[in-house]
């Protein structure tokens, strides 16, 4: 059974994709392969078919009448002299058989004379007699086959066809092993569909449209630096850029999204397909990226084609002077036969050997161009590729040279065509992406779009909030009579010089938003944006154009300010922000920062709101004298910090959520004439000092959510006291002093223990709020129709079996101003209960 050509060379047969990452030597040696194997296949044919030897007996007399000894057979007598001195004649049978032994031809032996003797009896046959059968020379003809002819002549068209088979396995084995050929397939499907894909031809367009515009812009005008820094020097390069600040320098060119129309429309279908193929090049590359495997591979298999060479055109060349047409035999069959030596030709040895010729040559073609290909994969590094060439031809300057194996195979897709790196390039690119995702952005979002997702804030203020969007949609600049613009994960926001449009904002959120500017909206926001919060996780997140921000009133900071590597990220510096009155740090500080001292002057508010870190250093409190009001929330505070008594213009000082236990140091707030507001709720306060009768300026005092047990009679001494609140503590008894405090407006006792309340409390005719919830009060004494002011009362929670009738005294009462449950409130005279529903009902009518 025979291979037909079509079969063996399905053996080389690989996806017609892969072309791309075959150069040319390997296209050559494919050709050369199939070459040597349709020599192969023909040599093999022939020999099947045509391969055999023919052999005569080559007597021992003969030799030794001839006076010669050859076991080479190189001469032979054509007669033998027989005793009486003539040659004795006979017929010379000629038997010719091959590997099949299909053939057999001659003329038996016999002494019987013959038609030429008859016809022509002057005629006499000369040769020597052998009388030998058949059969014999059947015999002898398979065993000199395989014992004179040398074992390159009968196998040379089986080892062609080894030979060249494992060639063509070397040649392909990349293509099919299971951990290269995973990643080769993934690309070439990759670079296949970026090669198609609307976007890159879109995006080298716009490359080309953007060339000759800034070809036109450089002969139409000369008017000045496109760059401009902070320090007003004219700045060459980068002329894209984005404007951070602080050495960074701004952008005065054309906004990317404003492209010519025709360049900005791109199917939905399309951008998201070229979205997805942005984020399989990206994946595909960290994948491919951290070997070099494929490298390895294929320099491991053209080594393995070169040694192949090496050694086949070796021993090849050795044979080549061994294949003869005659040969001598000599078997070991003396015994059966009668003759030791004979004398054989062999019917294939020219053809063998021009096979043999043609085949030495194509290996030796093939092992130039193996040299070749070594000598291409070591001549530079292919392990590194660079993007220079299409950095320079197009506006993407930000594509990244690649190595390992990623680098390998766009070095192969050059050898095809270099076409393709340049069109693969462009989904390698940030800035194109970040084009994709502007366009599709700016399709998306439209100003109608946007407009409805505007709503009212609790301050009555116009607001849009973002979310996770790619970027910035430009409609948003449309939006002229925004105040609020809440932008929230959205990694790539761009304020163009239309943001000059939003004459009302002047509030802006970032949350996890870089923020870049162009210098026109820089300076329209530097004068009119007022407040300002950015979240962060590095404080490098942090824009640097915030720190110019000249007219900004409020400054909200959320992030990570500390780090384990240094114990402190101090911010940039602030000297710049000249109107700043408010600060908030929400953080996990060690220390105050020391650039804050620079907003000294003029800073009115500083809030500090650790995550529990300790707030360890507060020296830089100090110097900020001008503080009216300090917050340090969960900072681990165990004592009020001794800075803030150097803060003589302090108004409102909050110390929430700390460890305080003890506030022996209250005795030097006598020195902060100005202190009105005191909150030190949700600590761990055990009792207050009666030097807190010393703090005469206070107005409002917060001790809610601490540890007491009682009140002091000095703090009955304060008569500025509006706002009272010792809810959520263990105190029993109310002092009767209480009644002192004629100002007291706003009482919370609520979650105590209190079970009575003494009757001064009700002199406080002033009071609006009384908040005595979850308590242990079993009766509400009828003074409480004292409180004509009240609009708030709070009952809920206490062991009340009914309410006095004089609350209907308290004209300003409305129901939902009472808190009591429903069965205390039925208590109620009819009248009392109606009036309250009634008054209710009317403020709800007048609404």
């Amino acid at each position: 059974m025979m291979f037909t050509l079509t079969e063996v060379a399905s053996l080389n047969d690989i996806q017609p994709t892969y072309r791309i990452l075959k150069p040319w030597w390997d296209v050559f040696m494919d050709y050369l392969g199939l070459v040597m194997l349709m020599l192969a296949i023909f040599a093999m044919t022939m020999q099947i078919t045509k391969d055999h030897v023919a052999c005569l007996p080559y007597p021992e007399e003969a030799g030794e009448a001839s006076g010669t000894d050859n076991p080479q057979c190189t001469t032979l007598k054509a007669s033998s002299p027989t005793a009486t001195g003539a040659p004795t004649t006979t017929s010379m049978p000629l038997v010719t058989t091959g590997k099949s032994n299909k053939a057999v031809t001659g003329v038996l032996p016999t002494d019987r004379p013959t038609a030429a003797q008859k016809t022509f009896p002057q005629y006499e046959p000369r040769g020597i007699k052998t009388n030998l059968d058949f059969q014999q020379y059947v015999f002898i003809n398979q065993m000199c086959y395989h014992v004179a002819l040398p074992w390159y002549s009968k196998y040379f068209p089986y080892l062609t066809l080894i030979h060249t088979l494992i060639l063509m396995v070397s040649s392909n084995f990349w293509f099919k092993y299971p951990k290269t050929s995973s990643k080769i397939e993934h690309f070439v499907s990759i670079l296949g569909r970026c090669f198609e894909s609307p976007w890159t031809t879109k995006a080298l367009s716009e490359t080309a449209c953007e060339d000759s515009e800034n070809k036109q812009r450089l002969t139409g005008s000369s008017s000045g630096p496109k760059q401009v820094s902070l320090e007003g020097k004219e700045e060459g390069a980068d002329a894209n850029q984005s404007t951070p600040m602080l050495g960074v320098k701004f952008s005065a060119d054309k906004p990317l999204a404003e492209v010519p129309s025709s360049m900005t429309i791109l199917d939905k279908k399309d951008g998201e397909q070229a979205k997805a193929l942005f984020e399989k090049v990206r994946k595909f590359r960290a994948h491919v990226e951290d070997s070099d495997f494929i490298y390895k591979l294929y320099v491991a298999q053209t080594s393995v084609k070169t040694v192949k060479f090496i050694l086949i055109l070796s021993y090849t060349s050795t044979f080549l002077a061994k294949i003869s047409f005659k040969h001598c035999c000599e078997p070991d069959m003396e015994q059966l036969i009668g003759y030791k030596r004979f004398y054989c030709t062999h019917n294939m040895a020219f053809m063998l050997k021009k096979l043999l010729i043609t085949y030495m040559a194509l290996i030796l073609i093939y092992g130039i161009t193996c040299l070749y290909s070594l000598f291409w994969v070591f001549r530079r590094p292919l392990k590194e590729y660079s993007f220079e060439k299409v950095r320079e031809e197009s506006s993407f300057s930000d594509i990244p040279d690649v190595k390992n194996d990623f680098a390998f195979l766009l070095h192969m897709v050059d050898q095809y065509d270099q076409l393709y790196s340049k069109r693969f390039g462009i989904f390698l690119s940030e800035v194109s992406e970040n084009k994709l995702r502007e366009i599709s952005l700016n399709h998306e979002w439209t100003f109608e779009k946007l407009k409805q997702h505007v709503t009212r804030n609790a301050h009555d203020q116009q607001e849009l909030h973002l979310f996770m969007l790619s970027g910035l949609p430009n409609a948003v600049f449309d939006l002229t009579d925004l105040e609020v613009l809440k932008l929230e994960l959205i990694p790539e926001v761009r304020f163009s010089a239309k943001v000059s449009q939003m004459t009302s904002m002047q509030e802006l959120h970032l949350c996890h938003c870089p923020a870049k500017v162009e210098q026109t909206g820089f300076a329209f926001l530097r004068d009119h944006l007022r407040r300002l919060h950015v979240k962060f996780t590095d404080v490098a997140e942090i824009p640097p154009w915030v720190y110019l921000l000249r007219s900004l009133r409020e400054l909200y900071l959320i992030g990570n300010l500390n780090s384990e590597n240094n114990k402190m990220i101090g911010l940039e510096s602030m000297r710049d922000l000249r109107h700043l009155k408010t600060l908030c740090l929400t953080s996990n500080l060690t220390k105050i920062p020391t650039n804050i001292t620079e907003l000294s002057p003029h800073l009115l508010r500083l809030e500090v709101h650790n995550d529990g870190t300790k707030l360890l250093v507060l020296n830089s409190l100090k110097k900020m004298t001008s503080l009216i009001e300090l917050e340090l929330h969960n900072c681990e505070l165990e004592r009020i910090p001794h800075a803030i008594f150097s803060l003589t213009n302090l108004q409102e000082l909050d110390l929430k959520l700390n460890n305080i236990r003890t506030i022996e140091e209250i005795i030097s707030f006598q020195h902060l004439k100005r202190l009105t507001c005191l909150k030190l709720w949700h600590n761990k306060i055990l009792t207050i000092p009666a030097s807190i009768g010393h703090v005469k300026s206070l107005e409002a005092l917060h001790l809610s959510h601490n540890k007491l047990e009682s009140l002091p009679s000095a703090l009955f001494t304060l008569h500025k006291l509006r706002h009272l609140d010792v809810g959520h503590n263990s105190i029993t008894v109310l002092p009767p002093d209480v009644g002192l405090l004629n100002n007291l407006q706003h009482l919370a006792i609520n979650s105590n223990k209190l079970e009575a309340l003494p009757k001064p409390l009700f002199r406080c005719t002033k009071l609006k709020v009384l908040c005595l919830g979850h308590n242990a009060l079993i009766t509400l004494p009828e003074s409480v129709g004292q409180l004509v002011q009240l609009t708030q009362l709070e009952l809920r929670g206490n062991c009340l079996d009914r309410l006095p009738a004089q609350l209907g005294n308290c004209r300003l009462l409305r129901k939902n101003g009472l808190i009591v449950e429903d069965h205390l409130f039925d208590t109620l005279p009819v009248e009392v209960k109606e009036s309250i529903s009634r008054e209710t009902n009317v403020s709800f009518g007048g609404l």
